[in-house]
């Protein structure tokens, strides 16, 4: 089994793991104990945190990658290390004195006016510096192709800490501030660890100088960081749009079902981890044949499990809120199904953009992002006020359909490669035909009883086309591997 299947199943575990404890917060813990209004004005500060983390990291987690299997030498790597932990820190020092000044107006601008979060400006800023370096370091460690314990910390950890931490506040260990102090701590020493692993994999030898190419990296860095503020701006706008166009409460239901269809996406942040630093190395040594293989397998493997997945959650949705049964969270099922089909037609593109940000062509990403990040703010705006957050969630939908489909065309353009095959319309068909034959399935009295019979039903309907007309190498050597650990 290759490295990238090895590390990737490694990495879906740990995701998988991580959405577990995740689902106990959302769907369990929040809405139980401190209740939905403190679930959405925790959810819309770690929003707001994440507009603020590209301004600080400005990309240069991404240039690391890049430019990294391009240093031939030693040296040169050592000298592109230091670079991307020394830009950030000179950005931060050019930023703080700006945020001081300008604290109120940068606040009321994140809030939009909300006292709730303008309360809590320590928050937004200090994780926002916990998790640009953190994302510094584990690109640090993807370079060496050492990614997984780097995403247990990035997928797990966050997860875990706020489990302990509701914990601790539904037994009235803690209250709100106090919640608040040991969040911002918990993020400071996930960058202690990550910090102090990545030191021990590779320790570089300090120069007095910049990388030979440190021009172009800045200028790379500088266009990625752009994209990625664009990036984070339209992933978080929905949620900060709904708290100050609507409640507080609706942004706990919103993100509860965002978050049940984000694991759609597992599969696929499990296998970038380890597919960027390859990607890049491909495009390095312009070795067209192995970037289309990539591209090509990434997106089968993808599209087979990001299906699966598709199908337990949108069959099994009725009966999964019935377990959550808390006032007003099933009120966004309509969301999780909108949503969930852009997520699905983002994990077909395989490690497309992966191939976007790592070529000479990256700029186009800027672009891409922007233009779509203004598609988000004029959707939501629209939809939010006249249809609540389904609307947001049909914004969500049509500006995962501008963008994808924006950067299938230039690289087919550009590279004259695309990620689908006839192995493709067979996933799509057969989980088409699956979903018309399982939605006849009526629910049972249990919920846990309907949910486990439905998806042992997709499970076995799916598993046919696969093995008759073996989509996915990799798929099968896994099974068989699991197989055999079984016997």
């Amino acid at each position: 089994m290759g490295i990238v299947a090895k590390q990737s199943i490694y990495n879906v575990i740990s995701i998988g793991f991580a959405f577990m404890i995740g689902a106990a917060n959302m769907l369990f813990l929040y809405p139980t104990f401190p209740g939905k209004e403190f679930q959405g004005l925790i959810v819309a500060l770690l929003a707001n945190s994440n507009l603020i983390q590209p301004f600080i990291s400005f990309g240069v987690q991404h240039t690391l990658i890049k430019y990294f299997s391009d240093s031939k030498s030693k040296e040169e790597r050592d000298r592109l290390l230091w670079f991307s932990l020394l830009l950030p820190l000179f950005i931060l020092l050019i930023l703080l004195p700006l945020y001081h000044f300008f604290n109120n107006e940068i606040l009321h601008f994140l809030s939009n006016g909300n006292q709730g979060v303008a309360r809590f400006p320590f928050l937004i800023l200090s994780i926002a510096i916990a998790t640009a370096y953190f994302e510094v370091f584990f690109s640090w460690l993807r370079v060496h192709l050492k990614s997984v314990f780097g995403n247990f910390l990035k997928e797990v950890y966050p997860r875990l800490l706020t489990f302990v931490l509701l914990l601790a506040y539904a037994i009235n260990w803690i209250d709100l501030d106090l919640f608040i102090d040991l969040l911002i701590g918990g993020y400071y020493l996930r960058l202690m660890i990550v910090m102090l692993y990545s030191f021990s994999v590779y320790f570089p030898s300090f120069h007095w100088k910049l990388p030979v190419s440190w021009k172009s990296m800045l200028h790379y860095s500088s266009l990625i960081f752009l994209s990625g503020a664009a990036a984070s701006f339209i992933l978080d706008i929905d949620k900060s749009m709904i708290f100050s166009l609507t409640t507080e409460a609706n942004v706990a239901f919103y993100a509860v079902a965002l978050y049940i269809a984000a694991v759609i996406e597992a599969p696929g942040r499990a296998m970038f981890q380890i597919t960027s630093p390859l990607v890049a190395k491909a495009l390095n040594e312009n070795d067209s044949a192995r970037l289309e293989r990539l591209l090509k397998k990434s997106s089968i493997n993808l599209m087979i499990v990001s299906t699966v997945l598709f199908l337990l959650i949108n069959l099994n949705l009725n009966d999964f809120y019935q377990l959550i049964n808390q006032e007003g969270y099933s009120s966004a099922i309509g969301v999780v199904i909108i949503v969930s089909f852009g997520k699905l037609f983002s994990m077909s593109m395989g490690c497309l953009n992966n191939i976007i940000s790592n070529s000479k062509y990256y700029s186009y990403v800027f672009w891409f992002s922007v233009s779509s990040a203004v598609l988000a703010v004029i959707l939501n705006f629209y939809f939010i006020q006249s249809y609540g957050i389904i609307g947001a969630a049909f914004a969500t939908l049509a500006v995962l359909l501008f963008i994808n489909t924006s950067k299938i065309i230039l690289v087919h353009y550009l590279f004259k490669i695309h990620p689908y095959s006839l192995k493709t319309l067979g996933v799509v068909g057969s989980g088409a035909l699956i979903y018309v034959i399982t939605s006849l399935m009526p629910s049972i009295w249990n919920p846990w009883i309907s949910i486990s019979l439905r998806s042992l039903m997709i499970l076995g309907l799916f598993c046919i086309p696969l093995f008759v007309f073996r989509w996915s190498t990799d798929m099968e050597e896994i099974i068989q591997k699991i197989k055999k650990r079984l016997v």
